[in-house]
């Protein structure tokens, strides 16, 4: 690609995937803070920001919540059922969005976040706990691939890199306090005011960037179908039904167990087939594999996130304040990855600088669990995902630049929902998988208030070892399927 194609040329210049209104849109008036984009960049950013919050807290407030809500043997369902439910949502906000824009997308999956956190902050058990989380998913879901159909819509090309490294900024001043707000409150208040303290100032991104998506992203896409596609809503409604069955039955390892588990699988392999464009599941080259990467990655880096906390506070025995500090300098590291793949100079990089953070996530992956043994450093993991947090700064902002290059004129949300369906798919089965794993080596801790115990302390550290053994095999695949992502036929992509 050339440094014209990035964006260098005269701002009256369109792409052959420009969207009606980019033009104006961009004007070639500043960058991401400019004048035309403030306000959307402003409003983006900050919704970014209390999701990220909110998942950057969760991960700290979990603990306390499993072992209160004596639910450790869930503990990655809590997780999952998000992402099995944003799988629909992301579905339909990419037909919506193509069709009428991206603002009641924005603003309907704002109110039902903010509606899961309330359910989720009032939980009594934890099945209800596990339902809020889903609420919040369906508008995860929406909010998410709206955002990312903003930038296609609203920025000129050259500005996109920039605008979706802002995204990744976002998560920047969440990770650093984030965990040790989270962990604050969940000793001195409560776990619950975790969840009930963000659930207020959720709307309030919505106001700041409602007039400039009037104006520059509302109406349909050129090329858009006035109707819904009812077979593609119909698969991933099959899709989410199948990963939640599948869910079902990994929650207790018994034979009859496998029922369930066997009919998700009969309805979420087909239909995610299907749903994804064609080629996605084997990682074929160009658009297909940019999207399977996400779903690698991410499963990969989440459960090493997810599970850490848990790991530090039942094994080397950290107060909840002091595990969530692991997690704390990773947001400002991926952030520093995304940023550097957004600089000028490494546009002509681009495949390269990816697979090298394909390496980089691996390598931290696979350190990670090495504190189990004492004489590792407690502070070690939190070295590991960082080295892991990098990597995936250099390669998520970049596939969503991929995705919206490679997509034609209507068809951009489209290809932006079903690269965040194959995020959300691979993290529910990887979760589904190590949730199974995690109970039958040792994480069902149920018995342990029975005998007076705290449900964390009881975990064995086997369990453990399994999980981080799955996340790394996952992300091993990631740097085979990274070495797919161009296109031979495309000399830009190659």
């Amino acid at each position: 690609m050339t440094d014209t194609d990035a964006g260098s040329g005269p701002p009256s210049t369109a792409t052959p995937h420009q969207q009606p209104g980019e033009e104006a849109a961009g004007g070639g008036r500043g960058g991401v803070l400019g004048p035309r984009h403030r306000a959307l960049t402003l409003g983006c950013v900050c919704s970014i920001l209390l999701i990220a919050f909110e998942a950057m807290a969760i991960g700290t407030a979990m603990p306390a919540a499993a072992e209160e809500l004596r639910g450790v043997s869930l503990y990655a369902f809590a997780f999952s059922g998000f992402f099995t439910t944003s799988l629909l949502g992301m579905v339909v906000a990419g037909q919506w969005c193509d069709r009428g824009g991206p603002l009641r997308p924005v603003a309907v999956g704002i109110a039902a976040f903010a509606a899961g956190l309330l359910v989720t902050g009032v939980a009594q058990s934890m099945w209800v706990f596990v339902l809020g989380r889903a609420v919040q998913g369906i508008g995860g879901g929406l909010v998410i691939v709206a955002l990312y159909v903003v930038v296609g819509r609203a920025f000129p090309e050259r500005l996109r890199p920039a605008a979706l490294a802002a995204f990744s900024g976002a998560w920047v001043l969440p990770s650093m306090v984030g965990p040790l707000i989270a962990g604050s409150v969940t000793e001195h208040y409560g776990w619950r005011w975790v969840f009930l303290g963000i659930t207020a100032l959720v709307p309030l991104p919505l106001l700041v960037m409602l007039p400039a998506l009037r104006r520059y992203a509302s109406g349909p896409s050129e090329g858009a179908r006035g109707a819904f596609d009812g077979r593609r809503l119909r698969l991933a409604l099959a899709v989410a039904v199948g990963a939640g069955l599948v869910q079902l039955g990994g929650q207790e390892v018994r034979w009859l167990s496998l029922l369930p588990a066997l009919v998700g699988l009969a309805l979420l392999w087909p239909s995610a087939v299907r749903l994804l464009p064609a080629g996605t599941l084997r990682a074929a080259r160009g658009l297909p594999a940019v999207i399977s990467l996400r779903g690698v990655i991410s499963a990969a880096y989440l459960v090493t996130q997810t599970f850490l906390p848990l790991m530090l506070v039942s094994q080397r025995g950290l107060s909840y304040t002091e595990a969530g500090l692991a997690l704390a300098v990773s947001g400002l590291v991926w952030a520093l990855g995304s940023f550097a793949q957004a600089r000028p100079w490494a546009e002509p990089y681009r495949h390269p600088l990816m697979r090298v953070g394909t390496v980089l996530l691996a390598g931290g992956v696979l350190l990670t669990p090495l504190v189990l043994w004492d004489a590792v450093p407690v502070w070690a993991p939190t070295v590991s995902l960082t080295v892991a947090a990098f990597g995936m700064g250099l390669v998520v902002s970049s596939l969503g630049v991929l995705v919206l290059r490679l997509s034609p004129p209507g068809e951009s949300g489209g290809n932006v929902s079903s690269l965040q369906v194959c995020d959300s798919l691979g993290n529910v089965l990887m979760l589904t998988a190590v949730g199974t794993l995690f109970a039958a080596f040792g994480g069902d801790a149920s018995a342990a208030h029975e005998a007076g115990e705290g449900a964390a302390s009881a975990v064995g550290a086997g369990a453990f070892v399994v999980v981080y053994a799955a996340a790394g095999l996952v992300a091993l695949l990631s740097i085979v399927v990274a070495r797919r992502i161009g296109a031979p036929s495309e000399p830009a992509l190659a």
